[in-house]
């Protein structure tokens, strides 16, 4: 497997543990096609929450009004592989710490 696919991987991952811990959302719901806000359930107030956790989470920074352009649960992965593929940061998945707190 090569860089880009196993950052994508650890995205992926690391994207759907937040939705799964922090917004409560069940597993089998997390598809790349999902809609935050029809499939998931999510509010305006979880997509600032959200992106406060992609940033911690990431150790990135995401310019709040990109937020507006994220409709479905790809483009979360698209969105933090995008972003820290522009920072540099090769290995900002695998750096990640694992979410434990609830939102």
């Amino acid at each position: 497997m090569n860089d880009q696919m196993s950052l994508s991987n650890e995205i992926q991952t690391k994207v759907n543990d937040l939705f799964i811990k922090g917004f409560e959302i069940p597993s089998e719901k997390l598809t790349p096609t999902a809609s935050l806000y029809e499939d998931l359930g999510l509010d305006s107030l979880d997509a600032v929450d959200m992106l406060v956790h992609l940033e911690e989470t990431f150790k990135i920074k995401v310019d709040g009004e990109r937020l507006m352009e994220v409709r479905t649960l790809q483009n979360v992965y698209d969105l933090v592989a995008e972003v820290a593929r522009n920072a540099g940061s090769e290995t900002v998945a695998q750096h990640a710490p694992a979410l434990t707190a609830n939102v």
